[in-house]
């Protein structure tokens, strides 16, 4: 990772994906940086919350591992303030510690002088080997063959993400797609870049990949994030990342929802929760 933690330029032959090129940030050399959020990372014309983690990240690796090779983001915790616009932004940086074992940086993402944004990230070195134990969903490492490809359906003129990712969602148990409402707000998901490498960058987007789980509740419209943690774990191997969704309670209109994000060997890549508030049955 460059120095800039996001600059999309590669070496002689690489090649950028959209995922890395619309998450790159630049530095202006004082603990800033710029970034331009694309009309194709919104759901609902606004950009997307695991798309704003992801930049958070890059910002946040850009400070503490300035110079410093293989530095990975280990947490990104975040309030949703206010929904950006579609445009420049200015994410602020500052460092809070610096260790050796970890960095932590709060970062502020802003646009037109008002804070949209604000995280705090920690940052140090991914381990390498496998885990000495995980308690993982049962999830097959590819999508069935009747899988949902997100792009086919209505929201995608919505949810734009598609146009970036291949999103496919098992249809079982996702009983909003029949109109069918008292299905267990648990979904499962598999999700990959188009064009890209799937990175621990892109794990940021895909523990928030899903539709709100209150669809199967009847809860259909704008859900917005309000709190949302992430705790990245190992960096994926490529090829499909599989995500299961899961939620704890809802309550009036507040919900919670937890993601498992796996590799295709099985590893767990992410977990991220957050809260949320769900569109009235």
């Amino acid at each position: 990772m460059s120095s800039l933690a996001g600059d999309a330029r590669g070496g002689p032959g690489s090649t950028v994906g959209p995922f890395t090129a619309s998450t790159r940030v630049r530095s202006l050399g004082d603990g800033t940086f710029t970034a331009d959020l694309g009309s194709a990372w919104t759901v609902g014309g606004k950009p997307h919350g695991g798309y704003l983690l992801a930049l958070l990240a890059r910002a946040a690796v850009g400070t503490a591992g300035a110079g410093v090779p293989g530095t990975d983001p280990l947490s990104v915790s975040a309030q949703y303030l206010r929904a950006p616009e579609v445009g420049p932004v200015l994410l602020r940086t500052d460092v809070r510690k610096s260790g050796r074992q970890a960095t932590v940086v709060s970062v502020y993402l802003e646009q037109r002088g008002q804070s949209c944004v604000e995280g705090v990230v920690t940052t140090g070195r991914l381990p390498r080997e496998r885990a000495a134990w995980s308690d993982l969903p049962n999830q097959p490492a590819e999508p069935p063959g009747n899988a949902v490809d997100l792009a086919t359906l209505p929201m995608a003129s919505v949810f734009k993400l598609t146009a970036g990712c291949d999103v496919r969602l098992d249809p079982n148990g996702a009983g909003f797609l029949h109109g069918h409402v008292g299905d267990p707000p648990r979904l499962r998901l598999w999700v990959r870049p188009r064009g890209d490498q799937v990175d621990t960058m892109f794990a940021l987007l895909a523990g928030d990949i899903s539709m709100p789980v209150t669809f199967n509740l009847g809860r259909f419209g704008w859900s917005p994030t309000v709190q949302l943690t992430a705790l990245l774990r190992s960096r994926p191997a490529p090829g499909w990342l599989r995500v299961q969704m899961d939620c704890r309670a809802v309550h009036g209109a507040w919900f919670d929802s937890d993601a498992t994000v796996v590799d295709s060997t099985g590893r767990l890549i992410c977990q991220a929760r957050q809260l949320a508030l769900s569109a009235k049955a």
